[in-house]
């Protein structure tokens, strides 16, 4: 008999709690296993009695600093690392309760949200994934930056970036995804940014829990963290976690492989759009394990 690739969960509930990067408030999560089918969903426990919130593209309302679902006027910000966590570890099915509007950053990365899943356990189900298998080109452009998802038998995902700054200039990575690249290569990459940024958020009452405890911060041609970097091109790899986090949203796992070039939310998001707009250039269907 044929063995299809099934549909996961978490073994236990595991909980973690954190400050909002955005918002500079203390949220707790918990991750609790889900049905089949369930998909990830977040459910705000500060407002009981309000709708869940499906993890799923057409439940973005925000993208322009990190990415936000929202569901009837409830909002559940910066979701993209945990994410791209369920992504490598290949979970479907999870319900994340939230006790504010912000998920917490904790240090930056995704490691914490590995372990937190790892320690979990992954628990398999009887019903089979479905996945996007991608059969021609789809690309979106916007000036030099583009999306672009070509053919490919496994996930596979490639990002470069450019910044006019000497700390990061270009950087540029492949990677084939699985958990334990996942969790040595890209787990613990940290979002960055610029001392001038963080004061300029700050003054519009933005990026109040940003600090070196949760964010690469440069400060014109040097890092002011006192560990430094934890891999030489960090930035990269940062930013092919955001990538995985945000393309999670389509809703089922991709056969293709993805290649990005100075993309970011916004970006990504359209490219979900245009993505699932071009029926011809992909089929779903159960995948042979």
């Amino acid at each position: 008999m044929e063995k299809y690739h099934l549909q996961q969960t978490i073994g236990q509930p595991v909980s973690c709690f954190g400050i909002g990067v955005h918002s500079g408030r203390k949220t707790a999560i918990t991750i609790k296993p889900a049905p089949e089918n369930h998909g990830i969903r977040f459910r705000r426990t500060d407002l009981p009695g309000t709708s869940d919130i499906p993890a799923l593209f057409n439940m973005v309302v925000d993208t322009s600093l990190a990415t936000v679902v929202g569901n009837q006027g409830v909002i559940v910000s910066t979701i993209e690392h945990l994410m791209a966590t369920f992504t490598a570890l290949s979970i479907d099915n999870a319900l994340v309760e939230i006790d504010g509007y912000e998920m917490p950053i904790m240090d930056g990365s995704a490691k914490e949200f590995a372990k937190m899943l790892n320690y979990a356990g992954i628990k398999k189900q009887t019903m089979p994934r479905w996945f996007f298998v991608v059969t021609e080109q789809i690309k979106i452009e916007d000036n030099d930056k583009f999306v672009i998802v070509v053919p490919h038998p496994h996930f596979k995902i490639s990002c470069s970036i450019e910044f006019a700054n000497p700390v990061i200039g270009s950087q540029e990575l492949s990677f084939d995804l699985s958990p334990e690249n996942f969790i040595k290569d890209i787990s613990q990459a940290r979002t960055f940014g610029f001392i001038q940024d963080l004061h300029y958020l700050k003054m519009f009452s933005l990026g109040k829990g940003g600090s070196l405890d949760n964010a690469i911060v440069i400060d014109n041609d040097k890092v002011l963290n006192k560990e430094g970097l934890r891999y030489p091109d960090e930035f990269v790899r940062h930013k092919l976690l955001d990538c995985l986090g945000d393309f999670a949203l389509l809703g089922m796992p991709i056969l293709g492989h993805i290649k990005t070039h100075k993309s970011g939310h916004d970006l990504n998001h359209r490219f979900i759009k245009t993505f699932l707009a071009r029926k011809e250039s992909w089929e779903t269907r159960p995948v042979l394990s």
